[in-house]
């Protein structure tokens, strides 16, 4: 999945670069107006949501502050089941399911504005911050066998004593173990490129690539052996849609406005 994400990015970095080329020009067009988006996150160790406030300071650049949370996934997470008996699917051999809480300020500059309400404009940004990983330990329905056709369940944790897929039933619940969650804080950065393309001159609609990093004091155990990291480094991809706050005009400041096209005349 890495390297399919890896090559989307590339393509779609060329292919939008090469599209705005043709698209803008040299007029500028000032609008001292706020923004405010969610953005949906494909990373190569997980996915996330995004919240983000934009502040002009001047034409060219804003100030970001962002909030965001998502999951951090071990590279070797594969998802299994029992060969021979039906029940749910697991990951063999994962002791904590992590997601993060991060969140941070920044500074966006545009690059290109657009043309007109056709064109893109594209912006690079970066940010970073304090953020917060949560992970809690995974049970699983271990089977035990009392005789040839029957089994006893029990939930435990992962351990050595699991020696193969075929001796768990399914996952538990994800409630269980929840009050056994650790908190481990970490500091993160990112950075990126924005490609608008709304056509809506107060909504936004863009795509946004970028690398991102999350370093943490010390290892995360998300599974067990011994190659869990403490700093988890990423590629992203994302959806992000939002709205321009015009302090001259609040009544159009409604996020029902941003998938809302304005009809012609």
């Amino acid at each position: 999945m890495k390297k399919l994400l890896i090559t989307a990015v590339l393509l779609l970095f060329g292919a939008v670069l090469l599209f705005a080329q043709g698209e803008l020009n040299e007029e500028q067009k000032v609008f001292f107006r706020n923004e405010r988006s969610f953005a949906i996150l494909l990373n190569t160790d997980g996915i996330g949501v995004s919240y983000r406030g934009a502040k002009r300071i001047d034409y060219l650049n804003k100030r970001l502050i962002e909030i965001e949370a998502g999951t951090l996934k071990h590279p070797k997470e594969y998802k299994l089941s029992n060969p021979y008996i039906q029940g749910g699917t697991f990951v063999f051999g994962k002791l904590n399911s992590t997601i993060y809480l991060r969140g941070g300020i920044g500074h966006q500059h545009e690059l290109f504005k657009k043309a007109d309400l056709g064109g893109i404009a594209i912006r690079y940004f970066y940010s970073a911050g304090p953020v917060i990983a949560l992970y809690k330990p995974i049970y699983y329905k271990v089977l035990y066998p009392i005789s040839v056709n029957e089994y006893d369940i029990k939930e435990e944790k992962f351990s050595s004593s699991i020696a193969l897929p075929q001796d768990i039933f399914s996952k538990s619940a994800f409630t269980k173990g929840l009050n056994e969650t650790k908190v481990l804080p970490g500091l993160y950065a990112k950075a990126g490129f924005n490609f608008e393309y709304s056509k809506e001159d107060k909504a936004i609609h863009a795509i946004e690539i970028g690398a991102q990093i999350n370093v943490f004091p010390k290892k995360i155990p998300i599974m067990a052996s011994s190659d869990n990291k403490s700093i988890y480094f990423s590629l992203f991809v994302s959806y992000r849609f939002g709205m321009i706050i015009d302090p001259l005009h609040p009544e159009l400041n409604k996020f029902s406005n941003i998938f809302r096209r304005k009809k012609s005349k």
